[in-house]
């Protein structure tokens, strides 16, 4: 399962790092990329997880997660 997320405040090779890491780090991610020019994450899931969990995670590094896609 897949899902994609937007994501502002995004600018350089460490946001995408620390945005990666964090939603790696949410039981059920089993990958994220993400992409900077396009303002997205990808997320790779191995069961549901919540639109609401990803987010926290997103959040919790700094960055504004607009919308799920």
């Amino acid at each position: 399962m897949e899902k994609k997320m937007v994501i502002e405040g995004m600018k350089c090779m460490h946001c995408k790092a620390s945005v990666e890491k964090a939603l790696q780090a949410v039981p059920g991610v089993t990958a994220a990329e993400v992409d900077l020019e396009a303002k997205t994450a990808k997320i790779v899931l191995a069961e549901d997880v919540a639109d609401d969990v990803l987010k926290e995670a997103v959040k919790a590094k700094g960055f504004e997660p607009v919308q799920m896609i």
